[in-house]
């Protein structure tokens, strides 16, 4: 016994000399870089989380709904800069991309409906939408479609109808009375568009300011959801699209 105890104290003491304190830090830290390394490539080309802060895409997307955006095929960057690459997709009619706003630097991305294609003509008449002449079926909105007033649009941007150009998408909110979208500043250029939602991962009722980038806002909301789980909005979890 005593035999084995001792030839069990070498084998320790052995490893400890194979792998001193200065081995093992590095071994941590190539552990640590190869982690952060598939992090910095799921981010940048895969997937990333995002939060709705407003009521534009209601009733479909409620404020607070947090969501999975899939970016495979549609763009790849690194995470935390400009820097992006446009890939192969292009988004179909009325489905939801997220995209950087055409209209000034610095601004959080957007949530919208693709309704106008590169080469299509849209109009807005009697409440609806108007593809090429005809009138575009929409069972997802909130209230009817209307213009704004001429003031209310950025100055570059015509107004409708418009013919859209190539490489560029017209996008509209869900909540038509409630939304800043292409009727107010014009298209979205395809290399502009970042993804698409995939699925609700969480969703919790609380007040827009805590999904605006007020840090201690969010906190409370999430706090307000732990202590009253009635605040989650359960039945929502994992709804895809």
């Amino acid at each position: 016994m005593k035999a084995e105890a001792k030839n069990t104290s070498y084998k320790k003491a052995a490893r400890h000399a194979e792998f001193p304190p200065t081995a093992r830090v590095k071994q941590e830290m190539i552990a640590w870089f190869w982690v952060v390394l598939v992090f910095l490539l799921v981010n940048g080309t895969i997937g990333q989380a995002r939060v709705i802060p407003s009521g534009s895409m209601e009733n479909t997307l409620l404020v607070g709904d947090h969501l999975i955006m899939s970016r495979i095929g549609y763009d790849a960057g690194v995470p935390f800069t400009p820097w992006h690459v446009s890939l192969w997709r292009n988004p179909r009619r009325q489905q939801m991309v997220i995209f950087r706003p055409p209209y000034g630097h610095n601004q959080p991305d957007l949530i919208k409906r693709v309704i106008g294609l590169p080469g299509e003509t849209v109009d807005v008449r009697n409440g609806s939408v108007f593809i090429n002449g005809r009138k575009l079926e929409e069972k997802y909105t909130t209230g009817p479609t209307e213009l704004p007033e001429r003031s209310e649009m950025l100055e570059r941007f015509h107004g409708l109808p418009l013919t859209i150009p190539k490489d560029q998408y017209f996008v509209m909110g869900d909540n038509r009375g409630n939304s800043y979208d292409s009727r107010f500043w014009g298209c979205v250029p395809r290399d502009a568009i970042i993804g698409t939602p995939v699925t609700i991962y969480m969703s919790v009722d609380a007040p827009e300011d805590a999904w605006n980038g007020n840090i201690g806002d969010r906190f409370l909301a999430y706090a307000e959801a732990v202590i009253h789980p009635g605040r989650v909005r359960w039945k929502r979890l994992f709804e895809t699209f």
